[in-house]
């Protein structure tokens, strides 16, 4: 795997015990299909979660959350529903939305994390 890969996968890990902590169970990780890919999926009594997770090492690049754009957005809700498609017992009854994780640092583990609940889709 690359460098690059398993600094993200760093964030994701970092993210999902994140969420863990606020009393979401993490329900799928790096869930694809045809248009994409989720990088997690949680959920509570009340919400299941779409998560976009950003990692930088600085902001050279721009914040994190510069990354995702209108048609990012777009893409991250049909991902999201065709997860709640594929998953309609999980998701009967409760909300869908979009968040956003950026973390920012040389270490996943240590990084800035910034948390963006209920993402705009425009």
């Amino acid at each position: 795997m690359a460098e690059k890969d398993v600094f993200g996968r760093a964030g994701e890990d970092r993210a999902a015990r994140y969420f863990e902590t606020l009393g979401f169970t993490v329900l799928a990780r790096n869930w694809r299909c045809r248009g994409g890919e989720l990088d997690l999926v949680v959920a509570d009594d009340s919400v299941v979660v779409a998560v976009e997770v950003k990692t930088r090492r600085g902001d050279a690049f721009g914040h994190p959350f510069e990354a995702i754009d209108a048609r990012k957005r777009v893409r991250l809700w049909r991902l999201a529903v065709a997860w709640a498609s594929a998953h309609g017992d999980v998701v009967h009854g409760r909300r869908l939305r979009i968040d956003a994780v950026g973390l920012t640092g040389a270490d996943p583990s240590t990084a800035l994390l910034e948390h963006l609940v209920d993402v705009e889709v425009p």
